[in-house]
């Protein structure tokens, strides 16, 4: 440590022996030589209900089930362990219901399919709820075991199990979920599972729910049930587009003068990330991306003329406004992104979306009904790739365009606070070249701090907009690139890191390299900001809108929570000068194989989104 990383606090000496008695988690092997079980038999066919789901799940290729123990399920546990020798899939440890939900989102998030997640009973799902609300909200596959104490109540144990029964436990989330099953036999468990697994991975993706009776789980198979193949009855479903709207839409687009596109919901497919860029170039079409969902067009582009943001600035207001032709690639809210413009836009709106298939009507998570002249009910990636054929020779030279120049970053001043913006610009300076995946950011993050140049460079936000999943998305991001070169990194929140520390235990134990930084401002702050808006509706006293707020007296040692995980922490970094030497090492550290955490306080302020986020509809 450096005299100029005087006012950051490093790792504690005792976690640093710790690591150096084991060896570097660089130099250790993953996740796969953790918890592995000893003493199996060698011939161990199927013997219980809850070995037949274990084999199913072995069978869709289930990489990871995450989950939080629970007697309901202790079936199941046995089997994964005793049965499959906690392989294909192996299971996670995770401190509580809703980090195990995350993980899975974030994994999700990178590879674009799903993971198994296990909750314990009705109470276990009730933590899980604001997990999959978010997974829900971000249109992220997952295929979640649930379990209830015996259906049948002669069979219950006293005063446990009655209430750790639910007649129907697929109720509490079947209005976030996608489809949810309580099969009633080990061989309605398989078709059961084949299904949740095969709808949760296809077009619109979202949770799916299998309830298993620990009856199900427990009871001896009377025979042993017939093979089956399951790619046979999950079929892939090609969510093309059809030709003659395909054919109508190049048609429109070969045509317009001034297109726009709003690229939205798409996967993280380089190819697809290239075509989407061939596209733009071929119509000459400027686009937007928004920091709701993963990146989706290289923001450096000269046809990317506006920095990726949450919510749509001046440039894209007056884009809108100026376009003959807007194609929506699955954007987020399209309604409330076009109403900015207070009446219906003067542009052909063709939109490519699959999304009204999941609307309920129970969350308004559908947005609003925007104004539409074109809808293709296809998947945003396959309708790209068949535009541009289409298109054929009717291409034409890209409009002139470059990106908008950033205003220079300030420097960090030595002595004086730390924004946000000297926060994301220290530590992309610090991670320099090497490939990262930012899983995470605060509300206040500005797209202008950090381009992106790979559809892996930034992952998205939460989906459902609570507090809570920042670290566990980190770590299921960090699961699914540990066999890459690319760094999973996530900027909290105090409010978010504190909400779900504990997902940090699960990085720790199944050594997945990941750097948090926490953008640390000792405060709800986003609550500050709408308590100033009452405050000056009511003609209220201004200054009082911290109360109720604040993190502060005494102040919480984030580092030190990092710690008590198995972390590196670093911090609290409270001098401007010690902000690049700390990161640069915390980098270095994350980079050879360890869970690191750096505490930077951070001025409070969100600049211009503070406007956006409250302003009337």
């Amino acid at each position: 440590m450096t005299s100029e990383m005087s006012s950051a606090r490093p790792a504690s000496r005792a976690g640093d022996a710790a690591r150096d008695d084991a060896g570097s988690l660089a130099g250790r092997a993953g996740p796969e030589a953790v918890d592995r079980p000893s003493g199996l038999a060698a011939a161990n066919a199927a013997q219980f209900g809850s070995d037949v789901v274990a084999e199913m799940l072995r069978r869709l290729d289930v990489p990871w089930i995450a989950l939080n123990p629970g007697a309901s399920y202790r079936g199941l546990h046995d089997s994964l362990v005793n049965h499959l020798g906690n392989t294909a899939p192996q299971m996670l440890l995770c401190l509580h219901e809703e980090s195990a939900v995350a993980i899975a989102h974030g994994w999700a998030k990178v590879t674009g399919r799903a993971m198994a997640v296990a909750v314990h009973s009705n109470v276990g799902l009730m933590h899980a709820t604001m997990g999959l609300f978010n997974a829900w909200c971000d249109r992220m596959p997952m295929l979640v075991l649930g379990a209830t104490g015996p259906v049948d109540a002669v069979k219950r144990r006293p005063w446990i199990d009655w209430i750790h029964t639910t007649r129907d436990q697929g109720a509490l989330v079947r209005h976030y979920t996608k489809w949810d099953d309580q099969p009633a036999s080990p061989g309605a468990a398989r078709e059961s599972l084949m299904r949740a697994w095969w709808l949760a991975n296809s077009a619109p993706q979202a949770p799916t729910y299998v309830v298993l009776d620990v009856e199900l789980q427990e009871a001896a198979l009377p025979a042993p049930l017939p093979a089956l193949d399951p790619a046979r009855f999950m079929p892939p479903v090609v969510a093309g587009p059809p030709n003659d709207l395909v054919a109508h839409a190049a048609e429109i687009l070969a045509k317009a003068e001034r297109p726009l596109i709003l690229a939205g919901r798409v996967s993280r497919d380089p190819a697809a990330w290239d075509r989407r860029v061939a596209l733009a170039e071929a119509i000459g079409a400027r686009v937007a991306t928004n920091l709701k969902t993963g990146t989706a067009f290289p923001t450096e582009h000269p046809l990317h003329p506006w920095p990726i943001s949450t919510f749509p600035g001046d440039g894209l207001i007056a884009a809108m406004r100026e376009a003959d032709v807007i194609l929506s690639l699955d954007w987020i809210d399209l309604a409330g992104t076009l109403s900015v413009l207070k009446a219906p836009p003067a542009a052909t709106v063709i939109q490519v979306s699959l999304d009204h298939q999941l609307h309920n009507g129970w969350s308004m998570d559908h947005q609003g009904l925007p104004p539409v002249d074109l809808m293709i009910a296809a998947d945003p990636d396959a309708t790209v790739a068949a535009l541009l054929p289409a298109l054929g020779e009717r291409k034409k030279p890209a409009a002139a365009a470059s990106p908008a120049v950033p205003a220079p970053a300030a420097a960090v001043p030595a002595e004086g606070p730390i924004s946000v913006e000297h926060l994301a610009r220290a530590l992309h300076a610090a991670l320099g070249d090497a490939p990262a995946a930012l899983a995470h950011t605060t509300i206040s993050w500005q797209g202008q701090w950090w381009p992106f140049r790979h559809p892996l460079d930034f992952l998205g936000s939460d989906g459902g907009g609570g507090l809570g999943a920042g670290p566990g998305l980190a770590v299921g991001a960090a699961l699914a690139l540990k066999d890459t070169e690319r760094l999973a990194v996530a900027v909290c929140g105090d409010g978010d890191f504190l909400m779900g520390v504990t997902a940090l235990w699960t990085a720790v134990h199944y050594r997945l390299p990941l750097l948090i930084v926490i953008a640390n401002n000792r405060s709800f702050y986003n609550d500050e900001v709408h308590q100033e808006r009452v405050a000056r509706m009511r003609g209220r006293p201004v200054e009082n809108k911290w109360i109720g707020q604040r993190i502060d007296e005494p102040a919480i040692d984030l580092a030190a929570m990092a710690r008590a995980q198995g972390a590196t922490g670093f911090g609290p970094v409270e001098r401007g000068d010690a902000l690049a030497p700390t990161l640069a090492e915390a980098v270095a550290a994350a980079r050879a194989g360890q869970v690191v955490v750096v505490d930077v306080s951070v001025a409070p302020g969100y600049g211009t989104v503070a406007a956006a986020l409250t302003r009337a509809p």
